[in-house]
């Protein structure tokens, strides 16, 4: 603290703490997380949430004693943060989606989900999936379902978001469903102490939201040891596009490609495409090792998939890394 002010360094520089994230570090130093937090609301109910505890978890008769267990109420009854975000009368910021026609002109459908339990949030983004995504085929005498985007990865990316989100400012999770790809973003960057490497190959579970994503995880709708990504990248192992992870410092983007996207890439152009997939960032060097192309074939391959949007870069000259965006 200066005259007032929080500092934090960034690099090689020194930056003022807006109040959000000055709450967030005095939080992280007390070892507190947002979603135990106290609050002063009263009357809550949860006809959802016990439905889906009936359900899944075959609980009889979920009561009180029962949302003590599971860590929404303490002990002088007093209800947190997640059982907020459970509770049929959830405030916080919900999801919204919109479905566009041929252009993002084009506005088919939108949906904002707010002003229930997430978990009735998340079936319903599941609901409205199904009804773009999911055909139906006959072969012979048997009726068989498929899916132009993996459900399993659109599952595990809508739960992410609910779990993994920051529910201190007032952004919705944003659904972009168009026909070649569904693009979901969610609010907050990646938690304090996670890389972007380490986050996009799967290798730390660091949960910001330890509440909800016990919930979560209990009702089989999350993995707890950090297998989400890897789940999302296993989904699309036999379709041509993979799904792109853009992770800024206010947001993580994930699009899911339809296995109907069109061809746009080179055989060679998806090699390189291929080796960046696994997440790491690569220099031109070694992505001309891998693939053994010569580095000058390499760069061209780049700046492609760079102006096709597949590829972007960061840093530069000797210190230019590459990866999927």
């Amino acid at each position: 603290m200066y005259k007032g002010k929080a500092y934090k360094r960034n690099d090689t520089s020194t930056v003022e703490v807006d109040q959000v994230e000055l709450k967030r570090l005095v939080l992280i130093g007390e070892n507190l997380y947002f979603d135990e937090l106290p609050t002063n609301r009263s009357n809550l109910t949860f006809n959802y949430f016990f439905e889906v505890l009936k359900e899944k978890l075959f609980v009889s008769n979920p009561n009180e004693d029962t949302l003590k267990t599971i860590g929404l109420l303490n002990n002088d009854n007093k209800y947190n943060n997640a059982a907020i975000l459970f509770c049929d009368q959830n405030d916080f910021p919900g999801i919204d989606i919109v479905r566009f026609g041929s252009n993002s002109n084009e506005i088919m459908r939108r949906e904002n989900l707010f002003g229930n339990s997430i978990l009735e949030q998340f079936d319903q983004a599941v609901e409205i999936f199904d009804s773009y995504y999911k055909l139906e085929e006959i072969k012979g005498m048997e009726r068989r379902e498929r899916y132009l985007v993996p459900k399993e990865a659109f599952r595990e990316v809508i739960a992410n978001a609910l779990v993994h989100r920051t529910w201190d400012i007032n952004s919705n999770i944003r659904v972009l469903m168009y026909l070649d790809k569904i693009e979901v973003s969610s609010p907050g960057g990646l938690p304090v102490g996670l890389s972007k490497e380490e986050y996009l190959n799967g290798r730390i579970s660091n949960l910001r939201n330890p509440i909800v994503g016990n919930i979560f995880f209990r009702l089989n709708l999350i993995e707890m040891f950090a297998t989400g990504i890897r789940r999302i990248k296993e989904s699309y192992i036999n379709i041509n596009h993979k799904p792109i992870f853009e992770v800024s410092q206010n947001s993580i983007v994930i699009s899911l490609p339809t296995t109907t996207m069109k061809e746009s890439m080179t055989v060679d152009e998806r090699t390189i495409h291929e080796l960046l997939s696994s997440g790491i960032l690569f220099s031109s060097s070694d992505l001309a090792e891998k693939s053994g192309f010569s580095k000058n074939k390499v760069v061209r391959l780049l700046n492609s998939l760079q102006e096709k949007h597949y590829v972007r870069k960061e840093g530069a000259g000797r210190s230019t890394k590459y990866y999927l965006g």
